[in-house]
C-alpha cells in the first residue's frame, strides 16, 4: 500500500459527468493531460498517473481473484469477449488511493461511480469492438439502467507495457491507444445533448506477446447503490 498524495491540481468534485462540459474544461485546464484531436467525442490521455509500485499491487490483486469476464449481450458471438475480469474491493486501501487520484483529476463525483474492475488479457485474448454504454433499445437496458442510468465515462488505466499487441482501438477517430504502464485513459460515452455516442466504439486488440492488465471505473448520470 502506497501513502496518500496530496496533488495541487485537486479542486472540488463536479457531478456525474453529464452534462459534460465542466469535467472537460477541468481535463483541458490540467497542464498533464493530453486531449485527443477530435471532434467526434471527448478523450483524453494522462501518462504517468499510477507509478510502477501501485501498479505492480493492484496486478497481483487481479491475478489472484480474476473470473472469466462477461458482457450484457454476446449476440450470439461467445469468443467476443476472452479476458478475465477481477471485482477490486471499494475499501482496499490501493483502491481507495486510486479512486481519490481519478476523482481529482476529473472532478468527477465518486457517489456515481461503479466499482472498480481490473482485467487481464493473455496471448490471445480480446475484447471485440464495443461501447461500455448500454444501448437504449436492447434488451437488457431496463436490467442495467433503471436505477442509475446510463453510463457517462469511462475511466481506464493501463497497468504494464505489453510486448506486443493489446492496445485499444477507436476506429471512428482512427486512433489507436497502446498500453504504457500507469497511462489513463479517460472518454464521455454521451454526445452533448446526452445522447449515446457511438463514435465510442472501441476495440480492446489481441495480445500478441505477453499478458496485459488494467483497471476501468465507470460513471453513471444518477448515484450508484452502496
Amino acid at each position: 500500500m502506497l501513502k496518500v498524495t496530496v496533488d495541487p491540481h485537486v479542486q472540488p468534485a463536479i457531478g456525474s459527468g453529464h452534462p459534460s462540459e465542466p469535467i472537460i474544461e477541468r481535463l483541458q485546464a490540467d497542464p498533464r493531460v493530453q486531449r485527443v484531436p477530435s471532434a467526434k467525442l471527448a478523450m483524453f490521455i494522462r501518462k504517468d498517473f499510477l507509478e510502477p509500485a501501485l501498479c505492480d499491487a493492484v496486478i497481483a490483486k487481479i491475478d489472484a481473484q480474476r473470473r472469466p469476464s462477461t458482457v450484457s449481450d454476446y449476440n450470439g458471438d461467445y469468443l467476443f469477449r476472452t479476458s478475465e475480469t477481477c471485482d477490486l474491493a471499494y475499501d482496499d486501501p490501493d483502491v481507495v488511493e486510486i479512486d481519490r487520484r481519478i476523482l481529482a483529476l476529473t472532478g468527477l463525483d465518486g457517489m456515481f461511480g461503479e466499482p472498480m474492475q481490473g482485467q487481464r488479457y493473455a496471448v490471445g485474448q480480446e475484447f471485440k469492438a464495443h461501447t461500455d454504454y448500454f444501448e437504449p433499445s436492447g434488451v437488457d437496458f431496463a436490467k442495467y439502467c433503471t436505477v442509475s442510468g446510463q453510463r457517462t465515462w469511462t475511466v481506464m488505466i493501463y497497468l504494464n507495457d505489453v510486448a506486443a499487441g493489446g492496445a485499444t482501438r477507436f476506429k471512428a477517430i482512427d486512433k489507436i491507444v497502446q498500453p504504457e504502464r500507469g497511462k489513463l485513459l479517460a472518454w464521455n460515452n454521451l454526445r452533448p445533448d446526452g445522447r449515446v455516442n457511438p463514435s465510442t466504439l472501441h476495440h480492446g486488440m489481441k495480445v500478441r506477446t505477453g499478458v496485459k492488465y488494467v483497471i476501468t471505473k465507470w460513471f453513471r448520470e444518477r448515484r450508484w447503490p452502496r
